[in-house]
């Protein structure tokens, strides 16, 4: 769907991956270790897919121009996310061994230094996000999609959902606190980096609250998906350790709920979250299509 001169997903992902080049000090600048593991674990093979979710929205609102609005929140978005995957590898997290395909950021450095690279990316995430260029007569963007950002990282979202996550290890958990946790901790960020992409890019109150009915869905659809691969991919096609939340005895989805009824209820989910995109007519071809890649995608 769209217009044939409109860019693709690869397109796209091309132009973060430059962006986020751009936006990361190199190894060779001091502190170079914390550099090198930073850039270690961002150019690891990730798919970019909450980027491109985000410049989809901006796509969505104000065509091309919202994406070069947008783009800056998109990478602070990676930024945030690889933080988050860096911390959750940590021994004391989910003590995992590989992470897209390759040593997690503590076993390719140490366990300090991968500290310390979470905890400046999450930091140089803001300080990319308050250079973004602003919509005329839309001032307050910036300071807007820090809210939005900054708000999905606490205690009400990421990092409240992980504490459940870890409260939830070898303790039986309902279905109600599962939904909050996979709402949280990985459905909050979902929802601020689409919202924030349109935020930037000059959204009206109407068009965010689509973007938000579009965003919640897909959010708990991708964890749900996720739930599904750890116990249906192998390690090469995932790029991490399959079936670890099974033998921490987490609560997943899948345990819940069973494979085909964890299915559905990611299929309705995609049919929810497209549906809030009729107003925005073919502008939406890009928010469309990655809602199907999450749906469907193998890993």
């Amino acid at each position: 769907m769209g217009a044939p001169d409109q860019p693709g997903l690869d397109a796209l992902r091309r132009g973060v991956d430059a962006a986020l080049e751009r936006a990361l000090p190199p190894e060779s600048q001091w502190p170079t270790r914390v550099h090198a593991a930073m850039r270690y674990s961002v150019f690891a093979g990730g798919k970019r897919i909450r980027p491109l979710l985000c410049l989809a929205a901006a796509q969505a609102v104000a065509g091309e121009t919202g994406r070069e609005r947008a783009m800056p929140f998109a990478c602070a978005v990676e930024l945030i996310h690889t933080f988050s995957l860096i911390h959750d590898d940590l021994p004391a997290m989910d003590d995992d061994d590989l992470r897209r395909g390759r040593p997690t950021c503590h076993k390719a450095f140490d366990e300090a230094t991968a500290i310390l690279a979470g905890d400046a990316l999450q930091t140089r995430a803001f300080e990319i996000i308050i250079g973004a260029p602003v919509a005329a007569g839309a001032p307050l963007a910036v300071l807007e999609g820090l809210a939005i950002l900054a708000q999905a990282c606490g205690t009400a979202g990421l990092i409240g959902g992980q504490i459940d996550d870890l409260k939830f290890e070898g303790v039986p958990a309902t279905p109600d606190d599962l939904e909050r946790i996979h709402r949280t901790k990985t459905g909050a960020l979902i929802v601020a980096t689409v919202l924030g992409g349109g935020v930037l890019a000059g959204a009206s109150a109407d068009q965010k609250a689509a973007l938000k009915a579009y965003a919640e869905p897909i959010g708990l659809a991708f964890q749900i998906v996720d739930d599904i691969l750890d116990v249906s991919a192998d390690a090469a096609a995932l790029g991490k350790t399959p079936g670890k939340d099974a033998k921490a005895g987490k609560a997943t989805w899948v345990s819940l709920h069973g494979v085909e009824a964890s299915k559905r209820r990611a299929e309705e989910l995609h049919d929810e979250a497209v549906a809030a995109l009729h107003a925005f007519g073919d502008e939406a071809f890009l928010l469309r299509d990655l809602a199907s890649r999450i749906i469907h995608r193998a890993s």
